[in-house]
C-alpha cells in the first residue's frame, strides 16, 4: 500500500497564510501572490483573500497590508467598508493614490 501525504486542511493552509500576513511590517504591503508563495504554494492568492476575508484576528493579522499584483486595494475590504483599507495603510504611512493603487516599487515589502 502507498503512502499519501495528506492534503493540509483549510484551517493549516489558513494558519499559514496567517503567519505569513503577521510578517509584513508597517508601512509596507504584500501581495496575494507573495503570501501564497511563502504560506507553500505559489497557486493559493485566491486562497489568501478567502482567508483574508475571514480573519479571526484582524488587530494582530494584518490584511490591509495585502494588495493585488498590481498595488490595488480591495475594492470592498471586509473590515469597516471599502475605504477602510486605504486610511489604515495612509495611517501607517503608505501612499495611497486616487484610484486606489499603492506603488509596489516604493512600498512592496520583500520576503527573506
Amino acid at each position: 500500500m502507498k503512502s499519501r501525504t495528506k492534503k493540509p486542511s483549510r484551517d493549516g493552509v489558513f494558519d499559514r497564510i496567517y503567519d505569513v500576513v503577521r510578517l509584513i511590517p508597517k508601512g509596507k504591503v504584500a501581495t496575494y501572490g507573495q503570501v501564497a508563495a511563502a504560506a507553500g504554494n505559489p497557486r493559493w492568492s485566491r486562497v489568501v483573500g478567502y482567508a483574508l476575508h475571514v480573519n479571526p484576528d484582524p488587530k494582530t493579522i494584518k490584511c490591509h497590508r495585502v494588495v493585488d499584483r498590481n498595488g490595488r486595494l480591495s475594492p470592498a475590504f471586509v473590515f469597516g467598508g471599502c475605504n477602510a483599507q486605504a486610511e489604515l495603510l495612509k495611517a501607517e504611512g503608505v501612499e495611497v493614490s486616487e484610484d486606489g493603487h499603492v506603488d509596489l516599487k516604493k512600498y512592496l515589502w520583500h520576503f527573506e
